[in-house]
């Protein structure tokens, strides 16, 4: 809990002068987040993954195409988005989850999104990368780095795979990082709920050939007892509460104080991961990989903070956008 204490410091540092309540809401966010991996995990004990995330993109997609008017974005950033952080993201984490990625853990290495953007924007984007930025990356490759070769000799290698696949899944979340960035939407959560509309039927054609049709029908059927009724709800989370009302509570925050100033809460979520994982399901990180953790925590809250401003500090407004490549890269809900 030592590494939950050090987050909930550095976080509450770097809000000074913000209002209490934006606290509360950026760590609420946080922790709803965070036990957004224990809902996932509950839903795939019923759904096929492909299937699950077609059907929880296609649950926010309906009503956004029939009531919220698309964002004044080009079509390719909009596509991008979706198929970045909707389609490769989500295929990738739900499969890893699926062939046995622990719930905690997942939500440790997915954060390698945030390496992986600021590399990307190095070398895609040719952004300028500082050396607190290019420290932070590193600390945070060390860390993942760790967690890989720890699973590697477990179960003659096994246990690797599953890490992997949730690392590509952190890789597609910075392809979508980078297209939502050069979006620049005006209206960043209705890119937010259009950018849903693109996964369901790619993935819904995806389930189909790889899941099959009789795998799909069957976790339609039974969802009235035990099983079905907690996949509902764990479904029901990620749709309504974490999605909808994180992401919206977040690019509300977002809005109002600097990416630098509100990006780092976003690391208190594999602490609440981790943390539920253990209460719920009884599941035990290995101290090994608890240590490794805590250095992707760091790199990317390393990263994440912009250099101190010489004279008085700035707005939002006039943050220099290249201070904070880590730092736009975190906070986008699971």
């Amino acid at each position: 809990m030592s590494s939950f204490r050090w987050c909930c410091t550095v976080s509450a540092r770097t809000l000074d002068g913000v209002p209490t309540r934006d606290r509360l809401l950026a760590l609420l966010v946080a922790a709803v987040w965070g036990l957004n991996f224990p809902a996932i995990h509950l839903s795939l004990e019923h759904f096929p993954p492909f299937f699950l995330v077609a059907l929880r993109f296609a649950l926010i997609a309906v009503p956004t195409l029939l009531l919220v008017p698309r964002p004044e974005v080009p079509l390719r950033w909009l596509l991008g988005y979706g198929f970045g952080f909707g389609v490769l993201q989500f295929v990738f984490l739900y499969a890893a989850m699926d062939a046995g990625m622990p719930t905690g853990l997942a939500s440790l290495v997915l954060q390698s999104s945030a390496p992986f953007t600021v590399v990307l924007a190095g070398l895609l984007l040719h952004e300028r990368l500082g050396a607190r930025q290019l420290a932070g990356t590193a600390v945070a490759v060390a860390g993942l780095g760790g967690i890989a070769v720890h699973r590697a000799g477990l179960d003659g290698g096994a246990a690797l795979l599953p890490v992997v696949l949730t690392l590509c899944g952190g890789l597609g979340w910075a392809l979508g990082n980078l297209s939502s960035r050069q979006a620049r939407a005006p209206r960043p959560f209705r890119l937010t709920l259009w950018m849903t509309v693109v996964p369901p039927l790619p993935m819904l054609a995806a389930s189909l050939l790889v899941e099959g049709p009789a795998r799909i029908g069957a976790s339609l059927t039974g969802l009235g007892d035990r099983e079905g009724l907690l996949a509902l709800g764990g479904l029901a989370f990620t749709v309504v509460v974490a999605t909808l009302g994180g992401s919206g509570i977040w690019t509300t925050l977002m809005s109002r104080h600097p990416s630098g100033v509100v990006a780092p809460f976003s690391m208190l979520v594999p602490v609440v991961g981790t943390s539920s994982a253990w209460l719920l399901f009884g599941e035990a990180t290995p101290p090994v990989e608890l240590a490794c953790g805590a250095l992707v925590v760091a790199g990317v809250l390393l990263g994440s903070r912009p250099p101190r401003p010489a004279g008085p500090p700035r707005d939002a407004a006039s943050q220099n956008p290249d201070d904070t490549a880590l730092a736009r890269t975190a906070g986008s809900s699971v």
